[in-house]
């Protein structure tokens, strides 16, 4: 198999990428769907549809927003609005969920952490997403700068890159494994999961940007790096909780 890996249908070509992120969002969510059952969640049906409803919104909004931030220097008169839309990021999907979700519950009274259900969907569907991210290569803004380390590999233009996208799988299966463990292990006061997974996953996120071709500003970070700090400072009393429980270890 080569990548980027370009498979065809009579004739005509298919966007495995598209397509893994619409299995990604399918089984994400029937995975949540099963863990909803089997928890004893103390937010009633009518308001976990709210909270998913804000969530979505808030994810479609900040994808695209921060995706378009991601590379401003594009061309948008030689950018058709399907391509435009398309432009969109997980990482802004994440950010604008929590937002869209605190802005719901705000709405809507609710005062119960509800993030823990969805921290093991969400790793799972973001597995399934950047498979599709390293099957294009580089047709897709995820691959990494040109490298000279062993594990550089040729995706698709002839160049020994990092690729970041399986970089990022083998992340996320120990995240995964971890949490579970935590999870399992630990009596955690409600919402700490979800807050634990944003921090890993946006702290592992700001590292492996630094290879990767991006537009970079101030101080040197990306667009994504300065959503990654925000995000810290919006759990900083999180942070300063978890420095204070190993200080006193």
């Amino acid at each position: 198999m080569t990548i980027p890996f370009e498979p065809e249908l009579f004739g005509i070509a298919i966007n495995i990428h598209l397509i893994l992120e619409y299995v990604a969002f399918f089984i994400a969510f029937r995975y949540y769907v099963v863990l909803r059952r089997k928890s004893n969640d103390h937010i009633s049906s009518g308001n976990r549809l709210s909270i998913i409803l804000g969530a979505a919104l808030g994810a479609l909004i900040g994808s695209r927003v921060v995706g378009f931030l991601e590379n401003p220097l594009i061309d948008v008169s030689q950018t058709n609005i399907i391509q435009l839309l398309n432009t969109k990021t997980i990482m802004g999907g994440l950010f604008g969920g929590l937002l869209g979700v605190e802005i719901a519950k705000t709405i809507i009274g609710e005062k119960t952490s509800s993030g823990d259900l969805f921290v093991f969907p969400i790793i799972l569907g973001i597995f399934i997403g950047r498979i599709g991210c390293f099957l294009s290569g580089i047709n897709e803004f995820t691959y990494g700068n040109v490298t000279s380390s062993i594990f550089g590999m040729d995706l698709g233009d002839g160049l020994s890159r990092h690729p970041t996208s399986l970089y990022e799988l083998v992340f996320l299966v120990f995240l995964f494994i971890a949490l579970q463990q935590l999870k399992t292990k630990k009596t955690l006061k409600n919402g700490t999961l979800f807050k634990l997974f944003m921090l890993a996953y946006f702290g592992f996120r700001f590292c492996i940007e630094f290879l990767k071709p991006n537009v970079f500003y101030i101080f040197e970070l990306s667009t994504i790096q300065y959503l990654c700090v925000i995000c810290w400072l919006y759990y900083s009393k999180t942070i300063a909780q978890l420095f204070s429980r190993l200080k006193s270890r």
